[in-house]
């Protein structure tokens, strides 16, 4: 089996779940040192499982939402492994769907809060580890919803990730410091433990959300939801030794759909 993270110190956010928890558990099969961070305390029975199969697997929950959250996990993993030389930055999603007239907007503030702030901070928290060590890779999940329909809040948030991707990967391309993004499209996964959105879904909140389903469905050349595996294996891809020489891309992993 490859070992493409042998002994690297990888730090994975919104890893209780979802993309975060395959791109931990396929790392920790091939040699990852990880740091698990959730705000929720499902997070710590991942941890535990991967060390029940032999993996170094540290959990941190944290609010990372806020910089004191996102500097406090980079902290905890610089002094637990002594560096840091991967960041996955997957917390984020759509907590509404719904024609922009139609938004809050305190909606619309907790949209980019969830899915552009904990991106940002991070990365300016692992900044100053990775510039010191000279080397590191950044990897941004951002979202094919910059086109799309019913999500224009979170379309703005990714866009953002987008941007600062591009930005970051330019500007720290001379300390040894690479940064991507993924684009995912529609991702069939288990249901969440936790709901993004715990409000009762009305008649007209159900159609709106089925449009953004078939507007997913209609823009893939494939005409489906990718796996957990299909979106963490391009992750993992740039994460690794094997894409050196990418850097400042955001690959859509959308079955053809480029957002």
């Amino acid at each position: 089996m490859s070992l493409r993270f042998s002994n690297k110190v990888m730090v994975v956010t919104g890893a209780a779940q979802g993309i975060g928890r395959r791109v931990a558990e396929l790392a920790a099969a091939e040699g990852a040192r990880l740091v698990l961070v959730d705000i929720a305390d499902y997070v710590q029975g991942v941890a535990a499982e991967l060390r029940d199969q032999g993996a170094e697997a540290l959990a941190v929950q944290a609010d990372l939402e806020t910089w004191d959250g996102a500097e406090d996990v980079m902290a905890r993993a610089s002094q637990h492994y002594g560096r840091i030389d991967i960041l996955i930055n997957n917390v984020g999603g759509t907590i509404w769907a719904r024609p922009f007239e139609h938004y809050q907007p305190e909606q619309i503030r907790k949209e980019i809060q969830r899915s552009l702030f904990p991106t940002l901070w991070c990365c300016r928290a692992v900044l100053p580890y990775m510039v010191e060590q000279r080397h590191g890779a950044i990897v941004n999940v951002s979202s094919v919803a910059t086109r799309g329909l019913m999500r224009v809040p979170y379309g703005a948030a990714k866009g953002g990730v987008n941007a600062m991707t591009v930005n970051l990967a330019f500007e720290y391309a001379d300390h040894g410091i690479r940064v991507n993004a993924t684009a995912p499209g529609g991702t069939e996964a288990p249901p969440r433990l936790t709901p993004r959105n715990t409000e009762a879904q009305g008649e007209q909140e159900a159609a709106w959300y089925q449009t953004l389903v078939g507007q997913t469905h209609q823009t893939s050349f494939m005409q489906r939801y990718g796996t957990l595996d299909e979106q963490a294996e391009p992750i993992l891809f740039l994460a690794s030794d094997a894409a050196s020489y990418i850097t400042g891309t955001i690959l859509p992993v959308a079955g053809g759909d480029c957002g």
